[in-house]
């Protein structure tokens, strides 16, 4: 019988921070004995149709009344909080950061999510967060009882390192091609170094068709053909790979609310540009040099830094090794879930 549930839509094995943090505490909240269930909801959220609201209603609605729900961040961030009165589990959510911060969103849907997702949130028994950063944001400008916010920041496996720099040197950047990771930026900046010897690569699938092909004109345009390619997603042995074949790692976002990716450059050692924004400081500290968003001339100026003076790569290549060694295991991170359940649901560990 299960002790919880974990709600997420649609395939949960989507490979973005927030969905393989999800799948992955769900499996590891099972093996340390918290039962827990996957309870698939609809696919469209974050822009649910009326009936896939109504849907999602009517299974919360099922759970039992003793039974605690961890409600993925899509929907806890854009459910109808009208409707959540229906529900009698006590409800969990699980915010990775605050829907209304994606950039590229037209302000006046920015400001619905916001609105909502502060709304949605005073229904919410417990909330899951991957940072302190997060919890400060919930709690300063959402109005989230502090009390009620626990930082679960994601664990983390170890690699199998097999260093193999590319030559010329290997400029790696991960993460979605969709306006917040700044992808736009890294080009930028890229088309400021066209005098000394590098290679970059930017992985991740499109999260809309139409930032996909305004990156890779910006690629022409900048005359970067050969120089820069894109990779799609890749799975988990090929991004090994990409990430031990690096020399730096590159994200030029404009928002995170912890940055998985980052953490998971700081396990193979690599010296990390990326901007100060968000969770990042609170992610790398000291292993990175941190640039204010959208700035490409300072993002080139430390990308610069580090291709042509090796001790300051090495150094920070240090201070990546020595944050890794510290970072949580899954186990950890499931540990403090289990923590939060157990407030909410009787007889659980």
């Amino acid at each position: 019988m299960s002790r919880a549930v974990f709600a997420i839509p649609g395939d949960m094995h989507r490979r973005t921070g927030g969905f393989i943090y999800e799948a992955r505490l769900l499996r590891t909240l099972n093996q340390i004995g918290v039962p827990t269930a996957h309870l698939e909801l609809p696919a469209g959220f974050p822009d649910p149709t009326d009936a896939e609201m109504e849907a999602t209603f009517a299974a919360l609605a099922a759970v039992p009344a003793d039974t605690p729900v961890i409600l993925d961040g899509f929907v806890s961030g854009t459910i109808d909080p009208r409707g959540l009165a229906r529900i009698s589990a006590p409800l969990i959510a699980m915010v990775h950061h605050p829907l209304g911060l994606e950039a590229g969103l037209p302000p006046e849907r920015a400001a619905f999510l916001k609105r909502n997702e502060a709304a949605a949130l005073r229904h919410f028994a417990h909330i899951l967060v991957p940072s302190a950063e997060t919890a400060r944001l919930l709690a300063d400008e959402f109005g989230a009882d502090p009390a009620r916010i626990t930082v679960a920041p994601p664990g983390f496996d170890r690699p199998v390192l097999d260093p193999r720099p590319a030559e010329p040197p290997l400029i790696l950047s991960v993460g979605l091609l969709a306006p917040r990771k700044g992808h736009d930026v890294l080009i930028e900046a890229l088309s400021r170094l066209t005098d000394i010897p590098w290679q970059a690569e930017i992985v991740g699938k499109a999260h809309e068709r139409s930032t996909a092909e305004d990156l890779r004109h910006q690629v022409a345009a900048r005359d970067l053909v050969g120089r820069v390619r894109f990779s799609g997603e890749l799975d988990d042995n090929a991004l090994a790979a990409r990430f031990n074949a690096a020399t730096i790692f590159a994200l030029a976002t404009r928002y995170e609310g912890y940055g998985m990716v980052l953490s998971e450059a700081m396990l193979y050692g690599l010296p990390i540009v990326s901007c100060d924004t968000g969770a990042v400081p609170g992610t790398v500290g000291d292993a990175a040099h941190l640039v204010p968003r959208d700035d490409p001339d300072a993002f080139a100026d430390a990308l610069r830094t580090l291709l042509e003076v090796p001790s300051e790569a090495e150094r920070l290549a240090a201070r990546a090794r020595s944050r890794a060694a510290m970072l949580p295991s899954w186990t950890d991170t499931a540990r403090i879930a289990a923590r939060a359940i157990s407030s909410l649901g009787p007889g659980l560990p």
